[in-house]
């Protein structure tokens, strides 16, 4: 596809990263193909990159977590710059988004960047500075008449090279805390701050960092606010099939094109990104959402978590979730995306007790505890958003379990299946009309067109809708023990308690 610069308008890497990764999904490929196995880390990392976030990758040192940050990096499309700018100038940012030297010129010349220029790594250690991580002077440019003090004299290094792309900071907690904290306005603002200058910039990077579990040498504390900004994602070693296949691609090998930048890749496409493309197209009920809150707001109470989620968390919890019914290819969020999604927002973001912890500091034992407790948690918020369902409605709970268990087990569909299921339909309608008022904002134009306009909207996405509805009503029931279980449904989801 030919490049037409009228046409062009730049949107930020983290909208880039959405829209390839959406178009692979839908297309049926695997968007990380460099990295074998870990599957359970490679669905929180494109779960992360849907929501638009940054993700923190934890494991022990030679498991992969730079490659898989590399791989991200092969994804951005080739995008114009201006001709020479160390910075990724894009030829139609605003003055403001500009560096200095590009600043006031019409009439650039331009140049392509591919995905696999779009990448900086800042590696991290206990010398790591702000000279490494934003810049430092230029001697030269102050020996012609510079001022000290004016951005042209300083000379741009690891995130100011990354503009415009992927920057990935490895083993971020064994930078000093208090220089971690550059990175704050970075993730809170897209932007950079240099007070000697002062001069605040805008910037456009899609930031990635890695590190070690607490307790390894060199290990700093990460401060609260930046790690908040951050999702955890535990990265494991792979098993054993295939590790040996890795050894086998990976052994020294000679060459003859060991000159050539690596392998030979297919040409990147340009990509003409328009916010259609990039928006959400699914919808999260409200018993749903409910649930996803009273989760995040249970961590704060809990008494087995010293610290709780914060408001942050619940947003990201059902960015997540929404980010999860993408991945599956469908258009009505389940329990068990929730889930999904509240493992991503809150592992990172809530404290466990000591004594939870037990002596195994393996990541992936230790984030399987977090993920046992949030399941945990999650299983009294559907207990208690069930609740109030079945206290809204006047049915016979012996009546309505069966009509469930007849529905869950059946091979037709959930809204057909209503007709005929007086118990069930009752409930459905109840739940069609009973978004909390004080909230209505949350429920999404979809679910506003399926309750408003069931019988008018597409058959696919109504049945969708039915079955997240049956499946919370079997919840409910399990939770206010009219039913003791209902085993192997496989169209249902149950959250399960955590073992004592």
């Amino acid at each position: 596809m030919e490049f037409d610069l009228e046409k062009y308008t730049p949107v930020p890497v983290r909208y880039e990263l959405r829209y390839v990764m959406l178009k692979k999904l839908q297309e049926g490929e695997d968007p990380l193909p460099d990295i074998q196995g870990r599957d359970e880390t490679k669905q929180d990392l494109i779960r992360a990159v849907l929501s638009g976030c940054h993700p923190y990758l934890v494991s022990r040192e030679g498991t992969g977590k730079t490659r898989l940050a590399e791989s991200l990096a092969k994804l951005l499309p080739p995008v114009p710059k201006i001709k020479g700018c160390p910075y990724n100038c894009d030829p139609k940012w605003p003055e403001e988004w500009k560096c200095p030297a590009c600043r006031g010129e019409d009439d650039h010349e331009i140049e392509f960047i591919a995905g696999k220029q779009r990448y900086s790594r800042i590696q991290g250690n206990e010398y790591t500075n702000e000279a490494k991580i934003l810049g430092v002077k230029d001697i030269q440019a102050i020996v012609k008449g510079e001022s000290p003090t004016d951005p042209r004299s300083f000379i741009g290094t690891g995130v100011l090279r990354g503009n415009r792309g992927i920057v990935v900071v490895d083993e971020l907690p064994a930078i000093p805390t208090k220089v971690q904290v550059l990175f704050h306005p970075m993730l809170q603002e897209d932007r950079i701050i240099l007070e000697e200058y002062a001069w605040e910039r805008p910037i456009d990077i899609f930031f990635i960092a890695t590190g070690n579990p607490t307790g390894f040498a060199h290990v700093n504390r990460i401060p609260e606010p930046l790690l908040d900004r951050l999702e955890l994602i535990p990265m494991s070693l792979p098993g054993e099939n295939v590790e040996r296949d890795i050894m086998h691609r990976e052994r020294f090998r000679v060459t003859d094109d060991f000159y050539q930048d690596g392998e030979d890749d297919e040409p990147q496409e340009y990509a003409h990104i328009t916010p259609s493309s990039l928006r959400r197209r699914v919808a999260a009920p409200w018993w749903i959402i409910d649930i996803i809150a009273k989760a995040s707001r249970y961590t704060r109470d809990c008494p087995n978590i010293d610290r709780g989620a914060s408001i942050r968390g619940s947003i990201k919890a059902l960015d997540h979730t929404y980010s999860t019914t993408e991945m599956r290819g469908a258009r009505v969020s389940s329990l068990e995306d929730a889930l999904q999604g509240l493992n991503l927002a809150l592992r990172g973001r809530i404290r466990l007790r000591a004594d939870l912890m037990g002596f195994d500091d393996r990541p992936s034992v230790i984030m399987a505890r977090y993920d046992e407790v949030v399941e945990d948690v999650m299983h009294y918020a559907v207990r208690d958003v069930g609740e109030r369902v079945l206290a809204g409605v006047e049915v016979g709970l012996s009546d309505l379990a069966r009509e469930t268990e007849d529905l869950l087990y059946s091979e037709g569909g959930v809204n057909e299946g209503m007709k005929s299921h007086s118990a069930v339909s009752e409930v459905m309608a109840w739940m069609d009309e009973s978004a909390p008022e004080a909230s209505p904002h949350l429920v999404g134009e979809l679910e506003d067109q399926l309750r408003a306009l069931i019988e008018g909207a597409d058959p696919a996405t109504v049945e969708e809708y039915r079955l997240s509805g049956l499946e919370f009503i079997a919840n409910a029931l399990v939770a206010s023990k009219a039913v003791a279980a209902f085993p192997n449904a496989e169209r249902a989801f149950f959250p399960k308690r955590m073992e004592s």
